[in-house]
């Protein structure tokens, strides 16, 4: 008997930042769940990392925006320029994005930069704007999607994304010590979370190591990847410093891992 699909596969695509780094891209996450494949974020280099792990853009069914900063959503002009003038790869249905409020207007933007080389037309592409204000909440493609702001930008928001079998999956974004992220990441089987600096070299904005675990051990979650490293975090004890607040199983992002909620 041919064992089931996993109900979550997560496939961390970029686990840098900003910074150019021969080691890690910037921000991205390609999750896969429903019969879909859904995208977090898209930082320089994201396009070529999906090609890397065996994804076409035409196969993304959605599009998940954290916030608006560059290392987030570089990549978007050239997913949507990409999407418009294809070779021989279309998409079947419509590309929908969800961010937070706040995207509408950053696109309009970018429109009157870019004009029609990414206006995808025919209805081709749906933006879904998430309160920046509270909770809010989506059904899309029977995949449910809590969202909720967190302490960075004022477009910032993570996510949670249950699956159909009934795994959580928990992302982030870039964010400070945020009591509304450890609600939201409440008894998920997994919490994506940045960690930016050491100890010690804390960012306004950002998490450390022991930050992200005091939210993971609160919230109660099953396993922790840290993610969104700074240079600086490759000469410091990253893992120990989480350790001072968090017991549970613990990873360390890297680009092209892989791994599955089952």
């Amino acid at each position: 008997m041919d064992k089931p699909p996993p109900d979550i596969t997560v496939t961390v695509l970029g686990s840098g930042t900003c910074v150019p780094s021969l080691k890690r891209g910037s921000c991205s996450v390609l999750v896969e769940t429903g019969g879909r494949k859904w995208l977090i974020d898209s930082g320089a280099g994201t396009l070529r990392r999906l090609l890397e792990v065996g994804t076409t853009i035409a196969e993304l069914s959605h599009v998940f925006y954290s916030h608006l900063h560059p290392d987030h959503t570089s990549d978007l002009v050239p997913l949507l320029f990409a999407t418009k003038y294809p070779d021989g790869i279309t998409r079947s249905e419509a590309l929908t994005i969800v961010a937070g409020q706040g995207f509408a207007d950053f696109f309009q933007r970018l429109k009157n930069v870019y004009g029609h080389w990414i206006e995808l037309g025919g209805n081709m592409l749906r933006i879904i704007e998430m309160s920046t204000a509270g909770w809010d909440h989506v059904r899309l493609a029977g995949v449910d999607i809590h969202t909720a702001p967190v302490e960075h930008s004022p477009q910032s928001i993570a996510f949670r994304i249950s699956s159909p079998g009934g795994r959580h999956l928990v992302y982030s974004g870039d964010t400070d010590m945020s009591e509304s992220l450890v609600d939201l990441a409440r008894g998920a089987d997994l919490l994506i979370c940045e960690s930016a600096f050491p100890e010690g070299q804390k960012v306004r904005g950002h998490l450390t190591p022991a930050m992200a675990g005091d939210i993971a051990a609160r919230a109660g979650v099953r396993r922790l990847m840290l993610t969104h490293f700074y240079p600086v975090c490759d000469q410091a004890d990253i893992e120990g410093e989480c350790r001072r607040t968090y017991d549970g199983p613990l990873i360390l992002a890297r680009d092209f891992l892989r791994m599955t909620l089952e």
